[in-house]
């Protein structure tokens, strides 16, 4: 039983698609991870985020791992724990255009569809393109969505929690700029699958989409 979730920014498909893991007893793979953590290799080496071969060649050699710890994910670099690292602001501004790199795309791409194959009772995948490319014959595929209003607000949110707090303007601009980077992309832009539920969050709990994704499941 693979499930994709996908969705823009802050649409609560990471969060949602924890909760749904715990509750089916499924492991849990947020892909957003593995292009942040390539995006923070190369903030970290120095790399010019408009060298295309070298952001390839760098997500092709670079090992990363997807860990479960006490029930939750961390992604682990070249031996090192980049978990909680890979959110900074020198990350979160580069990331969709590392992310809109073919080379490192397919390179990911490659590593998730080996993750999900790996478990042989199911795993849930949320990202831009799990249900239109990297597990396009996943039984369960869901869109999520939200307002502009709604996702800037819960990412505010999400950045408060932990210290950060940002300007508004700013974070809405950005966001705005992430949603064009990602829909716009030559290769495997955001986009629903043909066959995917879509689900608007604004005002809904995250037990809620839960439950709806857990009524597709057991009428699939």
């Amino acid at each position: 039983m693979n499930i994709a979730i996908d969705g823009p920014v802050a649409s609560g498909k990471t969060v949602v698609g924890r909760a749904l893991a715990r509750r089916l007893g499924l492991r849990f793979l947020d892909t957003g991870t593995m292009y942040r953590a390539v995006t923070w290799a190369a903030v970290e080496s120095g790399l010019d985020m408009g060298d295309l071969k070298a952001l390839s060649s760098l997500a092709e050699e670079m090992e990363i791992r997807v860990e479960l710890r006490e029930g939750e994910q961390r992604i682990v670099v070249e031996g090192t724990d980049v978990t909680d690292l890979k959110r900074s602001q020198q990350v979160e501004l580069n990331v969709s255009e590392v992310s809109a790199v073919s080379g490192v795309r397919r390179a990911l791409v490659s590593q998730q569809r080996r993750i999900a194959a790996q478990d042989p009772v199911g795993i849930v995948v949320v990202g831009r393109d799990i249900g239109t490319v990297v597990l396009p014959d996943a039984p369960v595929k869901v869109f999520l969505e939200a307002s502009l209003h709604i996702r800037v607000r819960r990412r505010y949110d999400e950045f408060r929690r932990k210290g950060d707090v940002r300007d508004m303007q700013r974070l809405t601009a950005d966001i705005q700029m992430r949603d064009k980077i990602d829909s716009e992309r030559s290769d495997s832009p955001l986009r629903p699958a043909i066959d995917a539920v879509r689900i608007d969050t604004d005002g809904l709990r995250i037990d809620q989409v839960v439950g709806r994704i857990q009524e597709l499941i057991a009428a699939s």
